[in-house]
């Protein structure tokens, strides 16, 4: 059985080929523009095992390789830290770390999502990425009617879109040109953002039994909306693969860190790794529970006072998100007790929080 390990680029890939003993039998560099090539490559190698690292673009190269391989493994690129922090740093020598890895059983793997969390996750980017160019061009108009004084806040409701028609005759002509095409831009964008609209719409639709409760579930909980459930149902993927809701919260990157020398312990900030749209959904999401929910405005509050409303609403977060994989691994909805609004499982984490 031959070990492979493989070092991914954007235009080659960089394979080591060593013996189960670890000894280097061959090198090879492959052009990522010549598929066959590859493929006849690996047919080659008669029974092997082969490591890739999961970067942006392996998708293809897994599909590729995965029918001929006895065993493919996806490697995690942070922790194989060797790599990164080598001084010797080359192609060849990260494609043999990674071949050595493998012959000790030692390779960190990352998590490959199913074909479906794939899909999803994509639609839900694109969607959030759309609502950003909408956003981005309602601001850039406001702008423009602004120097004139010609801003209102329903702008862009059925009653200001006529206002806004004639606004654009008081606008010098350079002014109308630019506001003329952001509108273009606008009616583009916005039209963008219903088609993906409904194409989330068609797709949460063929969702299995098991995801359509995940949604009733975390939809049960207040100020949870349908944008935070997709976004986090995407960028999660399956709750089971984390061994606690620690590692949720280290997964979404609001694990606060820590430094500590000579015996001194210092907070630091969260790490902020992971998916910066399911940190930024959270936040959102925990400033409308705060504004809407008298307990977690409670503890909101609370933390204000010793951490500061930032650092607070942090935390808000961290704790939605521990509360949302505790509902989402248990099936069961939130609840209310009759004291208020204060969720029955949650409700030992919030009193806990610091």
């Amino acid at each position: 059985m031959k070990i492979i390990g493989i070092d991914l680029h954007k235009k080659t890939i960089s394979v080591c080929v060593m013996n189960q003993e670890r000894k280097v039998l061959q090198r090879k560099s492959l052009n990522c523009a010549d598929p066959d090539a590859i493929v006849r490559f690996f047919q080659d190698q008669g029974e092997f095992e082969a490591v890739v690292e999961a970067t942006a673009s392996y998708e293809w190269l897994w599909q590729l390789l995965e029918p001929l391989a006895q065993r493919l493994v996806l490697a995690h690129p942070k922790k194989l830290r060797v790599i990164a922090e080598s001084k010797n740093k080359s192609d060849k020598l990260d494609a043999q770390v990674l071949a050595e890895f493998l012959a000790l059983n030692m390779v960190p793997e990352a998590y490959r999502p199913t074909l479906r969390q794939r899909q999803h996750r994509a639609l839900i980017r694109q969607r959030c990425f759309v609502q950003k160019n909408v956003t981005r061009v309602r601001n850039k108009i406001r702008r423009v009617l602004s120097d004139y004084n010609a801003d209102r806040l329903d702008l862009f409701t059925k009653a200001g879109l006529p206002y806004l028609l004639q606004a654009k005759k008081k606008l010098s002509e350079a002014d109308r040109f630019v506001l003329n095409q952001l509108l273009a831009q606008w009616h583009y964008h916005r039209k963008q953002f219903q088609a993906v609209g409904r194409q989330v719409k068609a797709f949460a639709q063929k969702a299995s039994t098991k995801e359509k409760e995940i949604r009733a579930v975390l939809g049960s909980m207040p100020s949870v909306g349908p944008t935070t459930i997709e976004v986090v149902l995407s960028e999660i993927g399956d709750i089971q693969r984390f061994r606690s809701n620690k590692r949720v919260v280290a997964y979404a990157g609001l694990a606060p860190g820590h430094r500590e020398s000579a015996g001194h312990k210092k907070d630091l900030g969260i790490t902020k790794q992971g998916s910066g749209l399911l940190r930024w959904v959270l936040i959102q999401t925990a400033w409308r529970m705060v504004r809407c929910t008298l307990r977690w405005r409670w503890v909101y509050e609370n933390l204000k006072k010793r951490r500061g409303s930032k650092r607070a609403i942090v935390a808000v977060a961290r704790r939605l998100l521990t509360v949302m994989a505790a509902l989402w691994r248990t099936g069961q909805h939130y609840r209310l007790d009759s004291g208020g609004p204060e969720p029955a499982k949650a409700a030992p984490t919030l009193a806990g929080a610091k």
